[in-house]
């Protein structure tokens, strides 16, 4: 039996599933539904595209992920290169991530030089996998994080055409993710405030963009303005039409509008219709197969949902370091000022900016409170300052009423 979480597992796999090693489908269309239809494109693994079947009773969500990585990374390879040898994969997927590694983004802390190829794959796909796992709720990240997984099947499709990443291909194809998302959540009949938050936990699971300087849900900004003739290959096109979809079923329904819109997305990158007919139903029949299996989509607003188990998280995280949070935050009458101010308008952005950087500056203080420093964490701070003031004493108020 497979075990992700050992050492050895990569060559283990590869030992088990002898017969698959033989070259996959030519199609790139036939190879993109039968992922979709694992679950990987979703986020949620429910099966493994191999010739013998993988028994995962016992196996963590973040396991699971490990091996499905790993699976769709080799079906591309084979797709791609149409040959199907192990080590000569590994060799390349290696290579690959080495390139792919962001500057500052310590992937591969783990990595020994003197490991073996596939020791240090395994290594890379669980630190991929894992990344942003602990940042918010394992239950509500992991599915925006592992659908976005992807980008890296695509990416490695471009790299071993082109021996290389083609420069900027991943900031490129996650600002049209996040763009897609932004625009299809604005065709939404029945708009809610959560809308924003699915976009910040878009936004918190990509690794290489960043949008602090650019609120693209706030842009005023048409379909035409999407540029993806960038995009030029089928996985990509199938892939960004399948992301607005699942974008847009996060209040369960799709409305005729946004199936309007994702007509529109496919015809605007030459996608057929009848792709985006199956697509529309395919994500309509995963989500009501597995709902209940997926805590994301088990609940009327799962956003809101999301929101309500993050904001007990930093709640908990808070009143564990109360004391030290509370000495900490006293000792800046500036940031005690700007806290009580918060509570009764809202901050500008010159307060908002100070706030942030002193509550960091104090988090770095305290070894409990680094998630808010990890990617993501700032889509906590919100919540972070909201619940401050119930902690503080009296005096908190009474600085506030010298200041005014």
């Amino acid at each position: 039996m497979i075990n992700p979480s050992a050492p050895g597992w990569i060559d283990k796999f590869f030992l088990k599933q002898k017969q698959s090693l033989l070259p996959a489908e030519t199609h790139h269309s036939i190879f993109y539904k039968k992922v979709r239809e694992t679950g990987f494109i979703y986020g949620h693994i429910v099966s493994f595209d191999t010739a013998i079947p993988i028994q995962t009773k016992g196996w963590l969500d973040n396991e699971i992920s490990k091996l499905a990585l790993l699976n769709t990374l080799y079906g591309i390879y084979k797709l791609t290169d149409q040959e199907s040898n192990p080590k000569n994969f590994v060799l390349k997927a290696v290579a690959f991530y080495n390139e792919m590694n962001p500057q500052g983004f310590n992937l591969f802390r783990k990595v020994l030089p003197d490991s073996s190829p596939s020791v240090n794959l395994e290594k890379i796909i669980d630190s991929r996998v894992q990344t942003n796992i602990d940042i918010i709720s394992k239950n509500f990240s992991h599915i925006v994080t592992n659908a976005l997984l992807f980008i890296d099947v695509l990416a490695f499709r471009q790299y071993l055409i082109h021996g290389a990443i083609p420069e900027k291909y991943l900031k490129k194809i996650e600002e049209a993710i996040i763009s897609i998302v932004s625009l299809a959540l604005k065709t939404k009949s029945n708009k809610s405030k959560y809308d924003d938050l699915l976009i910040k936990l878009f936004e918190s699971s990509v690794r290489y963009s960043k949008f602090s300087k650019v609120n693209v849900q706030s842009r005023s900004f048409g379909m035409d303005e999407l540029k993806l003739d960038y995009f030029t290959n089928e996985l990509e096109k199938q892939y960004l039409v399948d992301m607005a979809g699942m974008a847009l079923w996060s209040d369960g329904i799709i409305e005729k509008n946004e199936a309007y819109f994702l007509h529109k997305l496919a015809e605007l990158m030459g996608v057929p219709d009848n792709f985006v007919t199956e697509s529309i139903e395919k994500t309509n029949e995963f989500i009501t197969k597995y709902k209940n299996e997926i805590p994301y989509f088990n609940y009327s607003n799962p956003v809101k949902h999301f929101y309500d188990q993050t904001t007990q998280t930093v709640i908990k995280l808070i009143t564990r370091n109360k004391n030290r949070l509370v000495k900490e935050i006293l000792e800046s009458k500036e940031l005690m000022v700007l806290l009580a101010y918060s509570t009764r308008r809202d901050l500008n952005e010159k307060e908002k900016k100070k706030v942030r950087k002193q509550l960091l500056d104090i988090c770095k203080t305290v070894p409990s409170l680094a998630i808010f420093l990890l990617p993501g964490g700032s889509l906590l701070l919100p919540i972070f300052i909201k619940f401050i003031p119930t902690l503080l004493p009296s005096s908190f108020n009474e600085n506030l009423e010298n200041e005014d």
